[in-house]
């Protein structure tokens, strides 16, 4: 930027250049050590990175050189020199492994000795019982981190351990989508936790929690090429495979498999999808989902199912696979009419109740693809229960995830029974939904294809085509969900959402 002559580069550097120059020169004065000075301005202000960081990155000697040659040429804010410190001619940053440079202050033992022998004093973290809660406390430029000890790890999934029989499972791909790879290193960590491990938490090193499946392998998977298809039928499948794979930025080994039908079938991914959640719900050991960021569509699925939410408030939980046109068929649908019979039996005192109230308001949250703007929304609007947790601190999710895994075993932890007779609000649930449904539309509040898609999720979530009051097992609405989602994944309208998310990023309505 300060080569080029553009103005707006010119901005750009000489903001830069002040920033850096103003915190050079007060950081002895508002900080103990530049890690101070850098979170402040990140948590602060919602910088990225600090101004020390981004100094340090763009190389300090070359911009401390710049700095000091725009100060001379009266460019700068203050004709003030840099600090001898920030000038020293071997300094290469202020963040390294052994802590973050602390500046000398007057009568400080720093002046005495730092500028006088010319020694560098480096501040390591502090050691406060209040950080032993953050096991992986947010890190700076030069920070070394190290993830615990490896128990398996794949190209998409990696299970490890901090030292204890808890084991940590962490997702590898981009956003911690869920593919079916992905499916399976978790199906794989169930049985290692089982057989080895007390509990099993799922923790990403970073936000998100996860932002769904992998829409680019299901539009690959639906496409399978057909045994009685022609020479043209599948030149035309070929070719719409690798339009998918296009349209969401696929390698050219994943154009290749497109192009040749190696890809996993869609159904099967589905059915393995509904596999996994049912093996969080029912594992032998507790199952804990650590939250933080976004938790849509499967991720929020996979959640729901965990034995325990250990969520963030900083949390943004939601199941918005209308937004594609689809339905939430990971369990999603089948969990939250559950929760519903739930609540019904709970409020009637054990006696069944009423499920339709209940019904509906879950029904509307999954056919308007409503997001929770915090882990107190969530639990509100259900995608949280009652005995899970929410924490402030994000850095301190993993060591409250562990405390409940330890709680939880601790009191002899056996899995839920599964649950045979769901009352479902049957055919009469349906046709009320869909009567404020068939208003919406001809209010033009919705499309047609938004109509299709939430008589869809209401026939799922009712139980389908049975009396109101009839009892139905866990299977038979997932069921449901795989069948209703591959018939809408059939239609043009979701293909073309679908197509539509994955080259913009955002949502089609149509």
């Amino acid at each position: 930027m300060r080569a080029n002559q553009h103005p707006q580069a010119q901005f750009l550097w000489a903001t830069f250049r002040d920033v850096f120059h103003y915190c050079a020169l007060q950081l002895g004065h508002i900080a103990d050590n530049a890690r101070d000075l850098d979170f402040a301005v990140r948590w602060g202000f919602g910088w990225d990175s600090g101004p020390f960081e981004i100094w340090q990155a763009a190389g300090w000697q070359q911009v401390a050189g710049w700095i000091a040659a725009d100060i001379a040429a009266g460019k700068a804010m203050s004709d003030v020199r840099l600090p001898v410190w920030a000038a020293e001619p071997n300094r290469t940053g202020v963040h390294t492994p052994l802590g973050s440079f602390a500046p000398p202050t007057a009568g400080s033992p720093h002046l005495q000795m730092g500028e006088r022998l010319g020694e560098k004093a480096y501040q390591p973290r502090s050691t406060l019982s209040v950080y032993r809660r953050q096991l992986f406390p947010d890190r700076l430029l030069g920070e070394p981190v190290h993830y615990g000890e490896t128990i398996f790890e794949t190209a998409d999934v990696r299970l490890w351990h901090t030292g204890d029989d808890i084991a940590i499972l962490s997702f590898k791909t981009k956003m911690y989508t869920i593919s079916n790879e992905v499916l399976d290193g978790i199906l794989r960590a169930v049985d290692e936790a089982e057989a080895h491990c007390s509990a099993l938490i799922l923790w990403q090193v970073e936000a998100p929690f996860s932002a769904g499946a992998n829409l680019l392998q299901v539009m690959q998977g639906v496409q399978e090429p057909a045994q009685d298809a022609g020479l043209f039928g599948k030149l035309k499948q070929a070719a719409d495979r690798v339009k998918y794979t296009v349209a969401g930025g696929g390698g050219l080994g994943e154009i290749v498999n497109a192009a040749t039908g190696h890809v996993p079938h869609v159904e099967a991914v589905v059915a393995k999808f509904q596999q996994v959640s049912q093996r969080l719900r029912y594992a032998q050991v507790p199952t804990i989902a650590a939250v933080y960021g976004l938790a849509l569509g499967g991720g929020c699925e996979f959640s729901m199912h965990c034995t325990r939410i250990v969520a963030a408030l900083e949390s943004y939980i939601g199941l918005v696979e209308v937004g594609v046109g689809l339905l939430p068929a990971g369990g999603g649908c089948k969990e939250m009419a559950l929760r519903a019979a739930q609540e019904a039996r709970y409020l009637s005192g054990g006696g069944g109740g009423d499920i339709f109230p209940h019904l509906k308001r879950y029904f509307q949250s999954i056919a308007m693809g409503e997001v929770a703007k915090s882990a107190e929304l969530a639990r509100e609007m259900g995608y949280l229960r009652q005995s899970d947790r929410i924490v402030m601190n994000q850095y301190e999710l993993l060591h409250v995830a562990k405390q409940e895994a330890r709680a939880l075993t601790a009191t002899a932890y056996r899995p839920p029974l599964a649950s045979h007779q769901i009352p479902v609000a049957g055919r009469t649930g349906i046709a009320t939904l869909k009567a404020a449904m068939v208003n919406l539309l001809e209010g033009r509040f919705i499309s047609e294809h938004d109509y299709q898609i939430g008589c869809r999720i209401a026939e799922t979530m009712c139980g389908g085509d049975v009396d109101a009051g009839s009892l139905v097992d866990e299977q038979w609405l997932l069921d449901l969900e795989r069948h209703h989602f591959m018939q809408l994944l059939a239609t043009q309208k979701t293909r073309d959402r679908v197509e539509y998310m994955l080259k913009n990023g955002k949502p089609l309505r149509n």
